[in-house]
């Protein structure tokens, strides 16, 4: 986790981040406060993280597990607003963890239900994306710099996802999910299947508005009804599902 690591999938740049409910565009801040839990079978690697995180402006680690189901029991005791949960650990791994926290666990106290973000070591982990159609918001790598991570828990707690199509979309390629049997049984419109392709190519709402030439509101409900439709836990899973069903095909840039 130095500032000499390539940023995960290179190709892609910095991640595209999908438009919180309400938002203007304007970027999570180092200011705005957020709780998190680091979850991680190894202590060298959870601690590290920890002390390192914790140093980050805004960001105040209150807790830590060492497993899957010690992240479930101490996201319900201590409700942080983010959880940055390792995937390979004993007893329960990160996705079951996953699922139980987004479907289960209890509420933060802005009451929401904590947001999941994966950490791995390499990027084309089978894990992960099972875990983002677990309903983690998004990834990052180990090997990030700090702050970097950092920026993906802040933007994650406000409610948005961290989104790196040309990787997502090469990881989906080669190992297709039972979630892609969810898009022909939405029965999406013309305009939503649209909406949805530029959500895979990591374009935030505003982005979409201007692309399509249409307000934002417009495209806030597009992106409203596609998750319903989809019984999408988050926007993540959304384009995941895009990537698994074929609606969107690898090498796809909008």
């Amino acid at each position: 986790m130095n500032g000499s690591e390539a940023s995960a999938g290179a190709e892609t740049g910095t991640p595209a981040t999908a438009e919180r409910p309400g938002a203007t565009g304007s970027p999570v801040t180092a200011d705005t406060p957020v709780t998190l839990l680091v979850a991680d079978d190894d202590e060298v690697t959870r601690s590290g993280l920890r002390t390192l995180l914790a140093a980050q402006s805004g960001i105040t680690v209150i807790g830590e597990a060492a497993d899957g189901v010690e992240a479930v029991e101490e996201a319900r005791r201590l409700c942080p607003d983010v959880v940055l949960m390792d995937v390979r650990m004993p007893r329960r791994n990160g996705i079951e963890a996953t699922r139980e926290l987004v479907s289960e666990a209890g509420t933060t106290t802005s009451g929401a239900r904590p947001k999941v973000v994966v950490i791995t070591t390499f990027e084309n982990d089978d894990y992960v994306t099972a875990a983002l159609s677990a309903g983690a918001s998004g990834f990052v790598l180990k090997r990030l710099p700090v702050r970097q991570i950092a920026e993906a828990v802040r933007i994650v707690a406000a409610g948005e996802a961290i989104l790196f199509p040309a990787t997502l979309r090469r990881m989906v390629a080669a190992r297709p999910l039972d979630s892609a049997e969810a898009l022909p049984r939405a029965a999406l419109t013309v305009r939503e299947e649209e909406v949805l392709r530029l959500m895979a190519t990591g374009l935030s709402n505003p982005e979409i508005a201007g692309s399509l030439t249409v307000s934002l509101e417009t495209v806030k409900t597009h992106v409203g009804n596609v998750l319903t439709k989809l019984g999408a836990q988050n926007r993540t899973h959304a384009v995941v599902i895009a990537y698994e069903s074929g609606l969107v095909v690898p090498g796809f840039t909008g």
